[in-house]
């Protein structure tokens, strides 16, 4: 056997074993040291506002009627009044209401605007 072989070899392992315990021990000083703050109380204060404050306003849009886009006619129902107005309806009207509906709502929106003159024409 050729002794600087193993020599080299085993040179290698033993630096290998040298760098992985440097590592382990950067990685444990780095946990230990490092903290990450806790959520105050401040911060879930005004994440539990916010929270509330959305619910409110969700509440508020299921249990009034208003405006989805005035200028289609597509308007927002509270769920027992749009139950009740598909009671009262017999099934032809419905049908014939629903797809007129369903054509106002994926028409395009009306614009004001005219169409602007291509500038290459």
């Amino acid at each position: 056997m050729n002794h600087e072989n193993v020599n080299r070899a085993s040179g290698a392992a033993i630096g290998f074993i040298i760098a992985f315990v440097i590592f382990v021990a950067l990685i444990a000083i780095a946990k230990f040291s490092i903290s990450v703050p806790a959520i105050d109380a401040e911060r879930d204060a005004t994440i539990s506002k916010s929270l509330a404050e959305i619910r409110h306003t969700e509440s508020i849009a299921l249990e009034n009627p208003g405006w989805v886009d005035q200028q289609r006619g597509i308007v927002r129902l509270p769920i027992e009044t749009a139950m009740q107005i598909i009671a009262s309806q017999s099934a032809e009207s419905a049908r014939a209401n629903l797809i007129w509906r369903e054509n106002q709502a994926s028409a395009p929106a009306p614009t004001n605007a005219a169409p602007k003159k291509n500038l290459y024409e």
